[in-house]
């Protein structure tokens, strides 16, 4: 089986603390989410940092939940970014200076993003380019702007007012416009990544604290057919012994 292929750039604000995390790691708690895309190729939807960490690592082995994309049983949205701990002036004087972003004052359709600013200002970033693998590129060098210079929170709201009454001390909130299914398989497929932190996938039925021994992960000695057989028969055991508890409603987990 290939390695699952992301979508998106790991995030090194995550994945650099997610190393020594995972390093001293006894068990896998949150396994990445993937789809099969039907020609041999796995892509990864959630947990690009936690597969960059594993590989970077040296795992052999790495361990997923596999997911059916174009089903009920995932929805895509995005996330908007909230931009804290910079100065907005110079925020957009460095967007302005990107080679291949225009900027301009007001709401645009066409957008690959839009800045929204404290005093009410919103900003339309476009990008003039001929390929959505350059369109991707600009992007890319937008977000990579505040990711190295400013504290980034993700949120799924998109009213401003109401970002700034969770986050007073924001500069600016950064929103996107929304993809579908086939742009995520194409970015991953084509390695036109988006940035980190955009895609948001949200998923019925998605396995937590898993707590599988992360020993198995390392092991060369068995074939993936017998891991694979492995993990089966934890499950059912986990199953089996009312281990295992789904809720279908939305949560907050505040142990992450």
């Amino acid at each position: 089986v290939n390695a699952p292929q992301p979508h998106e750039e790991h995030d090194s604000q995550r994945s650099e603390p997610l190393i020594e995390t995972i390093r001293s790691a006894h068990y896998v708690t949150n396994p990445p989410i993937v789809t099969h895309t039907g020609d041999d190729m796995y892509v990864i939807l959630d947990g690009a940092n936690r597969c960059h960490t594993f590989a970077a690592l040296g795992f052999p082995y790495i361990l997923v939940q596999v997911v059916s994309y174009f089903s009920e049983q995932v929805r895509l949205q995005t996330w908007n970014h909230v931009i804290s701990r910079w100065d907005a002036n110079t925020f957009l004087e460095q967007v302005e200076a990107l080679p291949d972003v225009e900027m301009t004052e007001g709401m645009d359709k066409h957008a690959i993003a839009h800045i929204s600013l404290p005093d009410g200002t919103i900003y339309a970033l476009n990008a003039p380019v001929d390929s959505v693998h350059q369109r991707n590129a600009a992007l890319r060098d937008f977000v990579r702007i505040y990711q190295k210079n400013a504290a980034l929170n993700r949120t799924p709201l998109n009213e401003s007012a109401e970002v700034w009454k969770l986050y007073p001390e924001a500069d600016a909130l950064v929103f996107f416009p929304g993809y579908e299914p086939r742009d995520i398989v194409e970015a991953a497929r084509y390695k036109s990544y988006l940035p980190p932190g955009i895609s948001r996938h949200i998923v019925q039925g998605r396995a937590l604290q898993l707590n599988y021994p992360i020993e198995h992960l390392r092991d060369t000695s068995e074939s993936l057919e017998a891991k694979n057989a492995h993990l089966r028969t934890w499950i059912s055991e986990k199953l089996m012994n009312r281990e295992v508890r789904y809720y279908a409603e939305a949560t907050y987990q505040f142990s992450e």
